[in-house]
Order: structure tokens, then C-alpha cells, then sequence
């Protein structure tokens, strides 16, 4: 069994992260959660020790895994202070705020041994899952375009702030998420094209973005938005025989927010309403139309996978070249903003 203890006891480490953790408790123990200023926003659990002294993690020689889930600006600082105390690390996303010291942080932990990677839970959302389910059952033929869409109706977000802030942009803070997907299915493009802005003007909130990956003849656009009083599909994949629509998200956060966790049987598992509609036609010229059953999205996997790596030394999942790739794109879009 691992120990585990947390830097960040906010909304990140107590709904994505923690409801998953205790999914396993054959293979972790959350023995501390550090925090600067310990509030009652989240109910204390049972048998973890809550500080405000983080030397408690530090100086600690129990803990194995140190999850950092602060706000982005602070993570680098707490993975290079977690790495030097010899601790092995999961970062939040975004990593880290630039490409030099995702590379600096790589570089530190190869030196010393140690495990670090970035948190890409959305790798295990329903909706991409069935996605891929899909892709890889070869019915759509060769793929020419897919649109992916996280929109939200959320305009007193952007309305309520008046300064640019590259840590809290819209694309830092959800880009992360779509462009890890992509990455993961396709690699590396051979080219992007970005379109990010401010629709409030100069200097307001980066509150929208639209991002095209080119891979030979196929298309992938990352598109995202505060002002989309309806969301458009989750995603749109298209192929030469077909195409394949999923109009809603994974539920896992759905019922987060609801406080109905893990431990229920439903937890996070689309309804046949919820099912994406598969259209194509076969060798036989023969059309079809039907609904497939959606796989089943679980952020605990992320944990199974580290488990993995730090016991069975497996490979991680989240490879540093596609956590560096990532943060590459993001640097290039949000240079675009006019502070």
C-alpha cells in the first residue's frame, strides 16, 4: 500500500480526486492533507490528518505519492520543493505554466529517480472512451474530421473579471483537458492552428478558443466557450463510410457536484438517452443507424495506473513528451491574447 498526502485541500483534490483514491483502498492510504489556510468548505475525513504545516508532508518519511492540486500559478513551486524532499509527485493540469519548467521539473525527477506526472483524468471520461470505442472499430473508415466541444453558459465568469491572467485562462485551465485527449489518440500534429480571444475585449478574460490539429487529411478542432447558453455535441467524429455523434459529457462530474460518489453503482453511467448515435454504411452498402451503449468513465483509473508505475514499474500512462507537446500548444495559443 502507498501513502498519499495532498497539497490543496479545495474543490480539485476533494471532488476529482479523493472520491477516487478511497475507491482503492487496497493500494493507497490518504495519510495528510496539507492546506495554508484549513476551512470548512469540505467535510475532514475520517483517519486523514488535516495541517497547516507542510514540512508535516515533507519531512514525512511514510509518504510515497505527493498529489499537488492547488491553483495552477503554485504548482511548479510545490513540485520542485516536493521532488528536492525526495518525494514522488501527481500535478494538476495545467502541469505547470511554461514548456521550461515542465522540462526543468522532467529533468529533476530523471536526476533523482523519481515518479512525476501530470493528472489527465479526462483520458478516462465516458464520452472519450466511446469515442475511441468507435474509432477503433474501424466502421467509420479512414477519419477526416472531429469536433470536440466543453461549453459552458457561465458569462458572469468572464463578465465578473476584469484583468487578463495567463494561470487562469480559459485555455490553460480547459485546453488541458481536449488537448490531452488528443494527444493521446493521434500524437503529434503536423499543424495547428489557433483561434483564441477575449470576446469581452483587450485585456478581460480569455474566455474562448477554437483549435484546429492537423494530421494528414484528418481535422480535430478543440473548441471551447463561456457563452454557449446551449452545449454543442460533446463530440462529432467523421469518417469516409460514417460519422459518430455524442451530444453529452461524461456524468462523473455531473454527479460530483450532486455529491453522489463513487461508491453508488450508477455513479457517472449514461442513461440510453445519453447513448451517441452511430451512422454509417458497410461493405455491403448497407445503412445503418443505431445507438452504442457508452462505455463507463472512472477517474480512479489514473490511480490504478500510478499504482502500476510506482510498484510494477509499468510505464506511465501520461508520457512527459505529451505533457511537454501539450504545454507547447498552450503557450502558442495564449500568446495570442491582448493583455
Amino acid at each position: 500500500m502507498l501513502n498519499i498526502a495532498f497539497i490543496g485541500n479545495g474543490k480539485s483534490a476533494n471532488r476529482y480526486h479523493l472520491p477516487f483514491v478511497l475507491k482503492l483502498p487496497d493500494k493507497f492510504r490518504v495519510k495528510t492533507m496539507f492546506s495554508r489556510h484549513l476551512k470548512d468548505d469540505w467535510k475532514r475525513i475520517d483517519g486523514i490528518h488535516y495541517t497547516t504545516d507542510i514540512n508535516e508532508i515533507y519531512d514525512d518519511p511514510e509518504i510515497d505519492l505527493v498529489v499537488i492540486s492547488t491553483p495552477p500559478k503554485f504548482h511548479y513551486q510545490y513540485a520542485k520543493e516536493v521532488l528536492g524532499h525526495g518525494k514522488n509527485v501527481l500535478v494538476e493540469k495545467p502541469f505547470t505554466q511554461t514548456v521550461k519548467e515542465a522540462e526543468e521539473l522532467f529533468a529533476l525527477a530523471k536526476q533523482k529517480n523519481l515518479f512525476i506526472q501530470c493528472y489527465q483524468n479526462r483520458r478516462y471520461d465516458s464520452d472519450f472512451l466511446t469515442v475511441q470505442k468507435v474509432i477503433n472499430s474501424g466502421v467509420l473508415g479512414d477519419l477526416t474530421e472531429i469536433e470536440m466541444h466543453f461549453d459552458y453558459f457561465r458569462p458572469e465568469v468572464p463578465q465578473n473579471t476584469h484583468e487578463f491572467s495567463q494561470a487562469d485562462s480559459f485555455v490553460y485551465s480547459h485546453a488541458c483537458h481536449t488537448l490531452d485527449q488528443v494527444i493521446s489518440l493521434f500524437g503529434k500534429p503536423d499543424n495547428v492552428h489557433y483561434d483564441v480571444r477575449q470576446l469581452l475585449g483587450p485585456g478581460r478574460m480569455n474566455d474562448y478558443f477554437d483549435i484546429d490539429l492537423y494530421y494528414g487529411g484528418l481535422k480535430v478542432s478543440v473548441k471551447s466557450s463561456y457563452f454557449r447558453i446551449k452545449p454543442r455535441p460533446s463530440f462529432v467524429v467523421y469518417g469516409q463510410k460514417g460519422m459518430f455523434v455524442k451530444e453529452t459529457k461524461d456524468r462523473q462530474e455531473e454527479h460530483l457536484k450532486m455529491f453522489y460518489m463513487p461508491e453508488h453503482a450508477d455513479f457517472g453511467v449514461d442513461r440510453p438517452e445519453h447513448y451517441g448515435t452511430l451512422t454509417y454504411v458497410d461493405e455491403q452498402e448497407q445503412y445503418h443507424e443505431e445507438k452504442v451503449p457508452s462505455e463507463t468513465g472512472d477517474y480512479s483509473r489514473v490511480y490504478e495506473d500510478i499504482y502500476a508505475a510506482l510498484t510494477e514499474r509499468q510505464e506511465k500512462t501520461v508520457k512527459d513528451e505529451e505533457t511537454i507537446l501539450q504545454l507547447k500548444m498552450l503557450e502558442e495559443a495564449i500568446s495570442q491574447i491582448k493583455e
